[in-house]
């Protein structure tokens, strides 16, 4: 067995906690007039109910007027809050087609692949909204969760939490952030003999 498959492990739990950041951080902070998230949430929400109703309104919104960006994420907010992540995703993928720069709606549609269980392509979206904003804190820690659960790939992982916590140290993505890497550098020494404070 490798040696990251042990790790994973050990520090399921802990992961498991933050994974859940990827949903709780949009459900927190989102409102009608305001469906960007910007910080995440102490802890990760129960889904929304779906209005089905408010999609019903908005989507004939979306029908009658092609180029409304707002609609279409608001849209795609009500379904991904509901977890509905394959319904989420079309919606967000038009108002990146109308507004290619909003690097949050960007790095929703990346979470949202990451949830439909396509870790790469979440990555390619997550690359996407870096070369918008190469500093955007939600969705370096992002490319952590996704490189750490989608694809075992615990370099990677840890290379982008630490970019977060060296932006925005003080931010509470950088404590999730420092929680991940603690956990890795816990496994490592727990499974390999490693001294206190070695790299993982």
């Amino acid at each position: 067995m490798k040696l990251e498959s042990l790790v994973f492990g050990i520090a399921g739990a802990c992961f498991g906690l933050i994974a859940g950041w990827t949903i709780g951080v949009q459900q927190a902070e989102r409102s009608p007039a305001t469906p960007l998230a910007a910080a995440p949430a102490a802890a990760a929400s129960a889904p929304a109910l779906l209005d089905q109703d408010r999609v019903r309104t908005l989507e004939g919104i979306a029908e009658r007027d092609a180029e409304n960006v707002e609609v279409r994420v608001q849209i795609g907010n009500l379904y991904y809050d509901a977890e509905r992540f394959e319904l989420a995703a079309p919606w967000y993928e038009q108002a990146l087609e109308l507004n290619p720069s909003d690097v949050n709606v960007s790095t929703d549609l990346g979470v949202a692949y990451y949830q439909m269980n396509q870790p790469e392509k979440a990555l390619e979206q997550f690359a996407y909204s870096l070369q918008v904003d190469p500093g955007h804190v939600k969705t370096l820690l992002n490319v952590g969760i996704v490189r750490a659960f989608g694809t075992q790939d615990l370099e990677g992982a840890t290379e982008a939490w630490r970019q977060v916590v060296d932006l925005a140290p003080a931010s509470q993505e950088a404590q999730v952030a420092r929680r991940a890497l603690d956990s890795i550098a816990a496994a490592h020494q727990g499974l390999t003999g490693a001294p206190s404070g070695s790299n993982p």
